[in-house]
């Protein structure tokens, strides 16, 4: 004889299943295209990309939102239009690679290279770029506004018409800079800041505050009315 019919579903108690509902709805959003190879306007929002080589890809105007590209070989890569607002660069390299256009707001980098890039018209405010390497970059239009670049190398990089209000500028070396027209370095903090050679008669927004703090030569050529510091050159560690 059959026994009685025994019912097997259940639902989770009342707190359990609001818990669990409440869990799904705050939980942050997995991008669709995390697991995706890179592509033209690829989604990488949020994704983890520590540690890996993906030199020569094509990311331009992809969306590289708080990317984490922590020591990610880069190199010669195509940015052009790219979105990487609060992304990761850490120790990564985006050596010859193309950027223009690209959107590097807030992003976050240390010892990154970014050597020898394309990033004509890019954006770099309010970015926090300690000890980088620009070194032979086009970053002609550029704005590094607010920009925190502590030790940045801007060897022969072109900087015409890059714009470089508030930002931080202390130790960096733009003693072999490249530019035809007119910076914008307005209450730019410039302690220590490597001038040696330069002519920048036509910079805007430079104070003899600010000269008084840095480090020129003989051959660097001042704006009317400001004068080089008796403690030029510096003794430079």
């Amino acid at each position: 004889m059959a026994g009685p019919e025994v019912n097997l579903s259940y639902s989770l108690p009342s707190a359990i299943a609001v818990g669990f509902a409440t869990f799904l709805a705050t939980s942050p959003a997995i991008s669709a295209d995390c697991a995706s190879m890179a592509h033209s306007g690829v989604d990488w929002q949020d994704c983890p990309k520590r540690a890996l080589i993906i030199r020569e890809s094509d990311l331009s105007g992809a969306n590289l939102v708080e990317t984490d590209f922590t020591s990610t070989d880069l190199r010669h890569s195509n940015f052009d239009g790219a979105n990487l607002e609060g992304a990761t660069l850490v120790r990564s390299s985006l050596a010859g690679s193309s950027a223009k256009g690209a959107n590097f707001a807030k992003v976050e980098g240390y010892r990154t290279d970014f050597s020898g890039v394309d990033a004509q018209g890019s954006a770099f405010i309010n970015a926090e770029l300690q000890r980088v390497e620009f070194s032979g970059a086009n970053l002609a239009g550029t704005s590094f506004e607010k920009a925190e670049l502590g030790r940045a190398n801007f060897g022969g990089a072109d900087l015409t018409g890059s714009r470089f209000t508030l930002a931080n500028l202390a130790r960096a070396d733009l003693s072999m800079a490249k530019f035809t027209g007119p910076l914008d370095f307005a209450n730019a903090f410039f302690y220590l800041t490597r001038l040696g050679g330069l002519d920048l008669s036509a910079a805007t927004g430079l104070t003899q505050y600010q000269l008084d703090m840095a480090c020129g030569d003989a051959e660097t050529r001042l704006p009317a009315g400001l004068t080089a510091p008796a403690s030029w050159p510096c003794k430079l560690d």
